[in-house]
């Protein structure tokens, strides 16, 4: 399984990352919402999302999201993944410069 993980965004591009992980990628549990930033934030709030993380269906589904992720992650860097095709296509490139 995945690793769960929350986020609690402060400041500069961290309201942005968090949709991004929370929203569109899926792998991440909010603690609070950047709307509500201002708002003092509770221990009761904080084991809250832990819990929901470590035993509910969505923690399920941001643990199985992650190792979605994580395969994907791993295929793309392998030696005939995308990421290596385009790094090496990238080096070439410079290198002709």
């Amino acid at each position: 399984m995945g690793v769960p993980l929350a986020t609690w965004p402060m400041v500069f591009d961290q309201p942005r990352i968090a949709v991004l992980v929370t929203k569109v990628l899926k792998i991440v549990i909010a603690v609070k919402e950047w709307e509500q930033r201002d708002e003092l934030i509770t221990s009761t709030s904080i084991e809250t999302v832990l819990r929901k993380l470590m035993d509910s269906p969505e923690g399920n589904e941001v643990r199985n999201s992650m190792v979605e992720l994580g395969e994907k992650v791993r295929q793309s860097v392998a030696v005939d993944g995308d990421s290596k095709r385009d790094m090496d296509s990238f080096i070439a490139q410079i290198s002709r410069s």
